[in-house]
């Protein structure tokens, strides 16, 4: 009899067992769904509308708050037509050299990275400005596969719907040019104190230089290591050609 009533207890127990499995699955295609709309709505919405505020700035205020430092963060939002074009090729000569011709990931980039890497030389990443930008806006910093999952994700959805020449305002408006410092505007009066209209070949190589680390480099009174970038940034913009956004 014990026998018998052990079957009738495993068997019985497999309807709630499935309908179990069932309710998760249920639950995470529900929050699938919820993702994929919710993210597709906020790329669509911030084709449009600037975007106020990033996690990195969320971030840094904590670090700052823990540090016993204010809170500070400069952001001054501003259209890409009153940003100057040496601002513009800087950042592509610097950080993304095919930017105008990707589809949002530089595979070659991506691929010397990983070979670099392997030869245990110095980290550096093949992130586009794409990938850059779709990290800043909506996502946390990190080397998670999940965080790189869903980076690729996005630097897809604001391929599609952005385009280069939103990403391009987006990226210059939001990523961080120094403690506490985000975009391109607070950047120059920041840094040079004038708008970002005004910056020369120079100063704007300034600025891309620092972007690896802007909290350690200054694109003021520079390291020797900081000016020999500088140089070649503005050796390499004259190579980036017209801005065929």
């Amino acid at each position: 009899m014990a026998v018998k009533n052990t079957k009738k207890r495993t068997v019985s127990g497999k309807p709630a067992q499935d309908s179990k499995i069932k309710r998760i699955f249920r639950f995470l295609f529900k929050a699938m769904l919820w993702f994929l709309g919710v993210s597709i709505f906020l790329v669509v919405v911030f084709k449009w509308v600037p975007v106020p505020f990033t996690p990195l700035m969320g971030i840094r205020a904590m670090e700052h708050r823990s540090e016993g430092k204010p809170m500070t963060c400069s952001h001054d939002w501003v259209p890409l037509e009153d940003i100057s074009k040496n601002v513009q090729r800087a950042v592509i000569a610097s950080e993304d050299g095919n930017f105008l011709s990707h589809n949002g990931f530089d595979f070659n980039a991506i691929q010397k990275a990983m070979e670099d890497n392997e030869k245990g030389k110095r980290l550096k990443g093949g992130s586009t400005i794409s990938q850059q930008t779709a990290k800043n806006v909506f996502l946390w910093q990190g080397r998670s596969y999940f965080r790189k999952g869903l980076e690729a994700y996005f630097t897809v959805l604001i391929e599609l719907i952005w385009g280069k020449e939103r990403i391009m305002e987006v990226y210059l408006n939001s990523i961080e040019m120094g403690d506490g410092v985000y975009g391109i505007q607070a950047a120059s009066k920041y840094w040079y104190r004038k708008d970002a209209s005004s910056l020369t070949k120079r100063e704007a190589a300034g600025i891309a230089a620092i972007l690896p680390n802007p909290r350690k480099f200054s694109a003021t009174n520079s390291s020797n290591k900081i000016e020999r970038r500088k140089s070649r940034i503005v050796r390499h913009m004259r190579y980036v050609g017209n801005l065929d956004y």
